[in-house]
């Protein structure tokens, strides 16, 4: 991709300082001091985000996994989410190498496999309870997860110690029950104790229903959907 350059007049202008609050503090607190890096992790976690586990499978069939809560929808028409990963994790080069993996979102009772996952335990696939759909990307964890995507690796982009796997999503399978697992501020909550908060007294519009284009639903046994 070819880089534009960008000619200026005269000198480079300094970065205009945040202006003083009230109190004559900075408004923008990001900004170590010193002129080090900020430490993003603080912000991070004050977004509470839903759990996940991203597994794969080697050449020789042998599981590869990690929790990730950095997943995102990217589009719908093709459907495509992104991952972001730990550029020195092992799962991410066995994943880049087979190009299939599967997302599977955690629900409120997995928190002890989001932490096995988490730890990098390396008998954690005997630990838990998995099975591989025919055409999966990946184990699906069907102890601990509520909806899984399997995905095709369509691009990767390596940025600082991370890297984010796009990816075109092949099929999604969602259970009904039970609710999903998430995590914020350091801690994890339920999507039920969230959902029973009364809403905002100026909220009187009802939320929009969750539309997937061009998909059809197979129904299963135990409650489970299929989209395709």
């Amino acid at each position: 991709m070819p880089h534009h350059s960008v000619s200026r007049s005269g000198p480079p202008q300094p970065h205009p300082r945040p202006a003083p609050a009230p109190g004559g503090a900075p408004v923008d607190a990001a900004v170590a001091s010193g002129g080090r890096q900020p430490d993003l992790r603080p912000f991070m976690a004050a977004f509470p985000t839903g759990v996940s586990i991203v597994t794969t499978l080697d050449s020789d069939a042998a599981p590869h996994g990690l929790t990730c809560s950095s997943v995102a929808s990217v589009a719908l028409a093709p459907p495509t989410l992104v991952v972001c990963i730990r550029a020195a994790s092992p799962t991410l080069s066995v994943l880049l190498a087979q190009g299939h993996f599967a997302v599977n979102l955690l629900h409120e009772r997995a928190r002890a496999a989001s932490d096995l996952f988490a730890s990098g335990a390396p008998d954690r696939f005997d630990r838990t309870e998995w099975r591989l759909p025919l055409g999966a990307g990946g184990p699906h964890l069907t102890a601990d997860a509520h909806a899984v995507a399997d995905c095709t690796v369509v691009r990767a982009v390596g940025f600082g110690d991370h890297t984010a796997v796009f990816a075109e999503v092949d099929r999604v399978t969602v259970r009904d029950d039970p609710q999903p697992l998430l995590y914020g501020l350091r801690r994890y909550a339920l999507w039920s104790e969230a959902a029973s908060a009364p809403p905002p007294a100026a909220a009187g519009r009802p939320a929009p229903a969750l539309v997937r284009p061009n998909a059809t639903a197979t129904a299963t046994e135990g409650g489970t959907r299929v989209v395709r």
